[in-house]
């Protein structure tokens, strides 16, 4: 059986856990106490990730860092959510780097300073980060204008890694992506849709928390 090392508010380890789903395959998650600063533990990182992030899967022996590594080698090795055609992997690769460069990687901080950070958020950086979101969203939000699913006319790992972040409440972040981008709330309706799909803070261990910083 998978072990998933993951925690409740962790979009990146929801992704893995949406595709394990998706797939029926049975795995066991194991909390990570990243809001109590495990991750930062050297222990912890000699064991784990020495990266110091989660999500960590393991397969008997072999274990996996880094959403987008875990996702691919899911698809390589049941078979599905990878892409059919060769060209069709590499526009799923396209859209994983594009994903973990700027369409999660900008909102996921966003939320994380607002939900969970520790201090007050400086509304400068807020600001910024704010407007990196708007420009990646608009562009995906085009492409699935025309597009059920990012790449190809089913769901592969690029919507799994794409959408990881949008199924926690909205109150977290405060962005209405639904109103504001209709063709990624439709693509996210979607996606909820399929077999295996669950809210975040149902199928990972963890508290889920009101946000720190709702106004901010």
């Amino acid at each position: 059986m998978y072990r998933l090392h993951c925690f409740a508010q962790s979009g990146n380890a929801f992704k893995v856990a949406f595709m394990l789903r998706a797939l029926e395959l049975p795995f066991e998650a194991v909390h990570v106490a990243f809001l109590d600063g495990a991750t930062a533990e050297p222990a912890w990182r000699d064991a784990h990730n020495e990266m110091g992030e989660a999500p960590v899967l393991e397969d008997g022996e072999l274990r996996l860092t880094q959403s987008g590594a875990i996702l691919t080698y899911l698809a390589k090795k049941h078979g599905h959510f990878g892409g059919v055609t060769e060209a069709e992997q590499l526009e799923v690769l396209r859209w994983l780097l594009f994903d973990n460069h700027k369409f999660t990687s900008y909102y996921a901080t966003y939320r994380f300073m607002k939900a969970l950070g520790k201090h007050r958020p400086d509304p400068v950086i807020l600001k910024f980060l704010l407007s990196r979101i708007e420009s990646a969203f608009n562009i995906v939000d085009k492409h699935l204008a025309s597009s059920a699913y990012i790449v190809g006319d089913s769901p592969t790992i690029a919507d799994f890694s794409m959408s990881g972040y949008h199924f926690f409440p909205q109150e977290e972040s405060g962005i209405d992506v639904a109103g504001r981008w209709p063709h990624i709330g439709a693509w996210l309706e979607r996606l909820q849709a399929l077999p295996g799909w669950a809210s975040p803070y149902d199928v990972m261990p963890g508290e889920r928390l009101p946000p720190r910083w709702p106004d901010a």
